[in-house]
């Protein structure tokens, strides 16, 4: 493989994480302009470099030089408590931590999430979202609230949910509960009929 492609590769497997130049810089410990330099075949990375990247991507060595553009296991196992920590909507202002376990299927068309729940002041207000939800209640009861505080359910453990695109939606601890701990697994987002 020639180091042009080697570069392509880097860019095509962040890009296909959803991850940033400064996202790949901070998880490799490289600067961002390193990082954009590689990409951008300016900078020609030592081997012990190229593995720091790979880690930080979630992929093996031999995956960077991969020849195949469709690259991506068929399969892959994990556990629920080696989820990648992700910082999303302002989670952990409102008491509400994200971790993916997919986040290294690249390619993938579902994000599953272990999403813990904490007490907080500053309770989430509602969100919609342009993919499909389905949610499990591993730990814990959820107050789950439909377009607006009236609407609501408590959620126990071995509880499910199937949620369409663009519902709104927020998310509280059950009154009394101090912890929950739920599976959500969104889909990718539908594309647009023209």
């Amino acid at each position: 493989m020639n180091l042009l492609k080697l570069s392509q590769n880097i860019r095509r497997v962040r890009l296909a994480q959803g991850m940033t130049v400064a996202g790949l810089a901070e998880k490799s410990g490289f600067s961002k302009g390193f990082i954009s330099q590689v990409e951008n075949f300016r900078q020609s990375p030592s081997l012990k470099a190229l593995l720091k990247i790979s880690d930080a991507l979630g992929i093996s060595l031999s995956a960077l030089f991969d020849e195949d553009e469709n690259y991506g296991r068929e399969y892959l196992f994990g556990r629920l408590d080696e989820g990648e920590k992700l910082y999303r909507d302002d989670g952990e202002k409102h008491g509400i931590n994200y971790l993916a376990l997919a986040y290294r299927q690249i390619g993938r068309r579902m994000d599953p999430f272990v999403i813990e729940y904490t007490p907080c002041k500053t309770p989430r207000g509602f969100l919609r979202h342009e993919t499909e939800e389905f949610f499990v209640i591993l730990e814990g009861s959820l107050d789950f609230r439909l377009f607006d505080d009236q609407t609501r359910h408590i959620m126990n453990v071995g509880d499910t949910l199937y949620l369409r695109a663009n519902i709104p939606h927020r998310v509280l601890l059950a009154p009394g509960c101090e912890h929950a701990k739920a599976l959500a697994v969104y889909t990718d987002p539908a594309p647009a009929l023209e």
